[in-house]
C-alpha cells in the first residue's frame, strides 16, 4: 500500500476538497461580505487542480496510468484530459457569474462552493474504475447540481427547475443503482476489469439487464434520448450562468464516464451494447434537431442543440474503436467551447433595465445594435451546425470518418442527413439577428469585459484558426483513447 502515491494520484480532488471545506467555514463566519473573495479563491483552487491534471496529461511519469485505493480510482491520460475540460468550464462559469447573479440578488457565498463540490464529483466520475466510486462521484455532482438549479430562490422558474431536476435525477439514480446491483449480483465484483473478466465467456441475461439499466441511468445524465425530457425545462428555468455550467462540465463528466465504463467494463463485447448506443445516438440527433425548430426561447433552443450534439458524440462511441473514441473526445472539446461561447453571448442579452432577454423575436436586428455580439453568436451557431470552415465541422468529420472506418456507413449517412435538418434552427437564429427589423430590446451599453474577452477567445478557437491546434489536440485525444482501451 503506497499511500503517498495514492494521494499524489488524487491530488486534483484533494486540492478541491480541502479548499472547499476551508472556504465553507470562511463563508459560514464571513457571511455575504466575503462572497467575492470566495469566488476568487474557488477559481484559484480550480486553476491549481487544472495545473496538476495538466502535469499528469503531459508528463511522462504517468503515461501508462496508475491505480489508487485498491483499483477503485485510475489516473490516466483520459481522466486528466477530461478533468481539464471540466475544471476549465467551471472556471469560466465562476468568472462570468458574479455580475449577472449580483444584478438579480442571487449571488451568495455558497454558489462558487457548489460549483467546486460538483467539480470534485465530476473528477471522481471520470477517474472511477469501480461501480462504488462511480456512484459516489455521480451523487456528489448531482446533489450540488440540484441546489445550483434552484439557487435563485426568488425566481419561480429556478425553483421549478431545481425540483424537476431533483425528482427526475433521483429516478435516474435509482435506475442506475439497480443496474449496478444486477451487475454485481451476476459478476460478483464491482471492478470494471473484474466485470470484463467475469464476462469473458459471454454475458448472462441478468448482467445484460444490468447493463441496460446502467446505460439508461447514464443516458439521463448526458440528456440523451429517450431520457432527455428534463433538459429544456431545467436549462430554461435555471439561472443562465448555471445553465452555462450544466451544458458543459457535467455533460463532459457523464459522457466520459459512459465511455470509460463501456470501453473497460464491457470492452470485449461491443456487439452487446453497440446497438443501444446507435439507437440513442440517432434518436438524440433527430429529436434534438426536430425539437429545436419550434422553440422561441433561445435557452430551450440551446438545450435541444445540446441533445443533438450528444448524439453526434455517441456516434464516435458506437464504433467501439480507438479512432471513434478519439473523434468523440475531440468533438467533446470543441462542443464545450461552442456551448460556453453560445451561453456567454446569451448572458450579454439584457434589456435597458438589466433583465435577461431570452426570446428570439427580441433579438431581431441585433447585428445593427450590437454587431460584435451578433457576429460572435452567429459564429457559434454556424459552428454548432457543423458548417465549414468553422471548427465544429472538424469534430463532426472525425466521428463520421470513424463510423465509416468501422463499417457503420448507414449510421454515418443518417447522421449527416440529420445534421442538415439541424442546421435549420441555427440558421433561424442568424436570420433573426441579421435580416429582421431591429426590435430595440437588447441594451447597447451593457458590456461585461470579462465575458467579452472569453467570448473573443472562444470565437477565435472555433474559427478556422482552431485548425492550427488540430495536431496537438489530436495527439492528446489519441493518447486518451488508448488509455481507455488499455485492458483489451
Amino acid at each position: 500500500m503506497n499511500y503517498s502515491l495514492w494521494f499524489q494520484l488524487i491530488a486534483p480532488e484533494l486540492i478541491l476538497s480541502v479548499s472547499s471545506l476551508a472556504l465553507l467555514l470562511f463563508v459560514a463566519f464571513g457571511g455575504e461580505r466575503v462572497t467575492k473573495l470566495v469566488s476568487i479563491l474557488s477559481v484559484t483552487a480550480l486553476v491549481a487542480s487544472s495545473a496538476v491534471a495538466l502535469d499528469f496529461l503531459t508528463g511522462d511519469g504517468f503515461s501508462e496510468g496508475a491505480d489508487a485505493f485498491y483499483g477503485q480510482y485510475r489516473m490516466d491520460r483520459f481522466g486528466s484530459l477530461m478533468k481539464l475540460l471540466i475544471y476549465g468550464a467551471a472556471i469560466v462559469t465562476l468568472i462570468v457569474s458574479p455580475r449577472w447573479m449580483e444584478a438579480r440578488k442571487a449571488m451568495r457565498g455558497e454558489y462558487p462552493l457548489l460549483v467546486v463540490f460538483a467539480a470534485i464529483g465530476m473528477g471522481m466520475m471520470v477517474s472511477s474504475v469501480d461501480l462504488l466510486t462511480v456512484y459516489i462521484g455521480l451523487e456528489l455532482n448531482s446533489l450540488a447540481a440540484y441546489v445550483l438549479a434552484s439557487i435563485a430562490r426568488q425566481d419561480e422558474r429556478s425553483s421549478e427547475a431545481g425540483l424537476k431536476y431533483f425528482v427526475l435525477g433521483a429516478l435516474a439514480s435509482g435506475i442506475l443503482l439497480f443496474g449496478m446491483s444486477l451487475l454485481y449480483g451476476f459478476t460478483g465484483t464491482t471492478s470494471f476489469i473484474g466485470i470484463q473478466q467475469a464476462m469473458s465467456d459471454g454475458i448472462s441475461n441478468g448482467a445484460l439487464f444490468g447493463l441496460v439499466f446502467v446505460l439508461a441511468g447514464l443516458a439521463f445524465k448526458i440528456s440523451a434520448v429517450p431520457f432527455h425530457m428534463w433538459t429544456p425545462d431545467v436549462y430554461e428555468g435555471a439561472p443562465t450562468p448555471v445553465t452555462t455550467f450544466f451544458a458543459s462540465a457535467p455533460k463532459v463528466a457523464a459522457i466520459a464516464l459512459t465511455m470509460r465504463m463501456l470501453a473497460e467494463a464491457f470492452g470485449g463485447m461491443g456487439e452487446v451494447w453497440q446497438q443501444i448506443i446507435i439507437f440513442v445516438a440517432l434518436g438524440s440527433i433527430v429529436l434534438g434537431a426536430a425539437g429545436a425548430i419550434g422553440q422561441a426561447n433561445i435557452k430551450r433552443l440551446l438545450a435541444y442543440s445540446s441533445i443533438n450534439n450528444v448524439g453526434f458524440i455517441l456516434i464516435g462511441l458506437a464504433t467501439a474503436t480507438e479512432a471513434g473514441a478519439s473523434g468523440a473526445i475531440v468533438y467533446l472539446l470543441i462542443y464545450v467551447a461552442m456551448t460556453l461561447g453560445s451561453f456567454l453571448c446569451v448572458l450579454e442579452l439584457q434589456d435597458k433595465e438589466g433583465r435577461a432577454v431570452e426570446l428570439l423575436p427580441n433579438i431581431a436586428g441585433l447585428s445593427k445594435t450590437r454587431p460584435g455580439l451578433a457576429a460572435a453568436l452567429a459564429m457559434f451557431m454556424f459552428s454548432l451546425a457543423g458548417i465549414p470552415p468553422l471548427y465544429g465541422f472538424y469534430g463532426k468529420f472525425l466521428v463520421f470518418d470513424a463510423a465509416v472506418q468501422a463499417d457503420l456507413l448507414p449510421l454515418a449517412a443518417l447522421g449527416i442527413a440529420a445534421s442538415v435538418i439541424g442546421a435549420f434552427y441555427y440558421l433561424k437564429v442568424i436570420k433573426v439577428m441579421y435580416f429582421d427589423e431591429p426590435a430595440d430590446v437588447v441594451a447597447t451599453d451593457r458590456i461585461a469585459p470579462e465575458r467579452m474577452i472569453i467570448i473573443t477567445l472562444l470565437a477565435a478557437f472555433i474559427s478556422p484558426l482552431g485548425y492550427l491546434l488540430s495536431g496537438v489536440i489530436g495527439y492528446y485525444a489519441d493518447d486518451a483513447a488508448r488509455a481507455l482501451f488499455w485492458a483489451l
